[in-house]
Parts: structure tokens; C-alpha cells; sequence
């Protein structure tokens, strides 16, 4: 089976600036996958290119097989994508807005009518655009991507200005999605969000991948101890990198991240405590997306 999304190398220059750079990656049916990058790193430019919006310096773009440069009209014809803040006519109400997209594409009011209910909009659907919440009006472009019912959607920002509830709700709504076999692409910034909802992610930085794999694996490499001692930090560290089997150490908010097992912690307190130095704290440390992505991106 082809992968819903796979990017060869795509690269994109505006003038003397690569703002993408040879970027890969692949995203599977019933997958859903996080892309995630600092303001500037390329993750727009990215998603341009993936819907044929904008033309690739070189590499290419695949949906489901097909080129998105060569076979445009095939590539799209089963992707849905919500990017930036959806656009409707204000003055028409939400369910008119979606029949004016859907009589384009030829479809029907029932399926309109569908869409709403799974975004769960039918009770406001009569009202206008111009009204709606900004929960209401993310909720109403992600039916719009969502009326030809695709097998791939592209989500960009879909929880932005949405207060807690309304993130949740997007959030159980991208997770149903997924469980009825599409592929998501997730471009979010919030990044508690896409950790609990993704199954990989890739970091971009500066127009490169700097990170990519599944999230459990990616946050199993910042495993390790938590250390707060009182009195000589900097003798701790000393004391602790030359410690056998300890791949690091490194300081954050005054304490000592050790880079080793969690069942060591014993043996580094008896270290720390026979080099007269009081242990305050000392407990298995996991990393958060949030740590890695600052780590990658400082």
C-alpha cells in the first residue's frame, strides 16, 4: 500500500535563502503524524508543496503514489486540508457555506449534513459564519476538508485561539479520524497536544529535519536521573560525568539531568553523598516532546 504522504527531498529557495531543505518523510494510513518546527523553519512552505500550492526547487512530493507536480487533480483527490484560518462567506450560515463547496464538487446536502454531525456543528449549522466562535469556525473548515470524504487530512494549526475545551473536543475529533483509517497530518505549535495525539513526529529547524521517529522512542532517549544537590554543583557534575556508564550530564532550572538509568539512582547518591555533597532530590527523570523540542531547537 502507498504511504498517504511521502516527501523525497523536497527543497524550496526563495533568493539566496533554502527556507526548506532536502526535508524526508513518510506518513502511513491510520497514522497520525506531528510536524512540528519554530516560527521560520519551512513547516508552511512544507505543507505548500505537499498540496501543490507551491512548486518544489527540487525533490517531489507524493500522495498516495502520484506526483503532486505531474498528477495533480489524482494526488488531491482524496486529501482534505485546513490551512491557516478557514475562509466562508459571512453572511451565508455554516451549513450554506458547505453546500456552496459541496454543490462544486458535486456532492450532495446529505453528505453536508454528515460532515456536521461529525463535527458535532448540526445545532449551530443554521446560524451565520460571521457569528460563529473561533471553535465553531475551526470545527466548520475541518468539515469542509472532510466533505469528499478523504483519506488524507492536513490539519495546520487546528486547535489555535481555542480556549481548553474546544481543544479537546479538536483533539477527539483528529483521534476519530485516525481510527477510522485516514491519515493525519498535524502541523501544531501546542506541543502537549501533539505529543498526546500523535504516533511519530518530525521536528523541523531552519528547513531541516533535525528529529523523527515515534514519539515513545524519541522521548525514551531523554530517560534518565534527576539530581538536586546542595552545596558544589559544579564538583557534582564533575563527580557525575566521570561516573562509568554515564553518557552526560546537564543542568536545567538548578538541577542535574544525568543521562543513565533510572535504576543507577542509588549508586549516584552514594557517589554524590560520599564526596560530601547533601542530596536534596535525586528521582527518575523522562523527557517531554516539549524538552526535546527546545533541546533541538535553542
Amino acid at each position: 500500500m502507498d504511504a498517504a504522504i511521502q516527501a523525497e527531498d523536497l527543497t524550496k529557495r526563495f533568493g539566496a535563502r533554502t527556507v526548506v531543505d532536502r526535508v524526508c518523510f513518510a506518513v502511513q494510513p491510520g497514522e497520525i503524524f506531528g510536524f512540528l518546527g519554530p516560527n521560520g523553519a519551512g513547516k508552511t512552505t512544507t505543507i505548500g508543496m505537499l498540496l501543490g500550492l507551491v512548486r518544489p526547487d527540487a525533490g517531489r512530493a507524493l500522495l498516495f503514489g502520484h506526483d503532486v507536480q505531474r498528477e495533480p487533480a489524482t494526488a488531491l483527490r482524496e486529501v482534505g486540508a485546513l490551512v491557516e484560518a478557514p475562509a466562508f462567506y459571512p453572511y451565508l450560515s455554516g451549513r450554506d457555506n458547505l453546500r456552496v463547496l459541496a454543490r462544486a464538487d458535486g456532492l450532495s446536502n446529505q453528505r453536508v449534513e454528515a460532515v456536521l454531525a461529525q463535527v458535532e456543528l448540526t445545532a449551530r449549522a443554521g446560524d451565520r459564519f460571521r457569528v460563529y466562535s473561533q471553535g465553531m469556525r475551526q470545527r466548520l473548515g475541518i468539515a469542509a476538508a472532510l466533505l469528499r470524504e478523504p483519506r488524507l487530512v492536513i490539519l495546520d494549526e487546528p486547535t489555535n485561539g481555542l480556549d481548553p475545551a474546544g481543544q479537546q473536543s479538536i483533539r477527539e475529533l483528529v483521534k476519530s479520524l485516525a481510527h477510522a483509517g485516514r491519515a493525519i497530518f498535524l502541523s501544531s505549535h501546542i506541543l502537549p497536544e501533539v505529543e498526546q495525539l500523535c504516533d511519530r513526529v518530525a521536528i523541523l529547524v531552519n528547513g531541516r529535519i533535525t528529529a523523527q521517529g515515534a514519539v515513545a522512542e524519541l522521548l525514551q532517549r531523554g530517560r534518565g536521573v534527576l539530581v538536586r544537590v546542595s552545596g558544589d554543583q559544579h564538583r557534582a557534575v564533575e563527580l557525575l560525568r566521570a561516573l562509568e556508564g554515564v553518557a552526560g550530564v546537564r543542568e536545567e532550572n538548578g538541577a542535574l539531568l544525568v543521562d543513565a538509568p533510572a535504576e543507577r539512582a542509588a549508586e549516584i547518591n552514594a557517589l554524590l553523598t560520599a564526596a560530601g555533597l547533601a542530596v536534596a532530590e535525586i528521582r527518575a527523570y523522562e523527557q517531554r516532546l516539549e524538552d526535546l523540542f527546545f533541546d533541538l531547537t535553542r
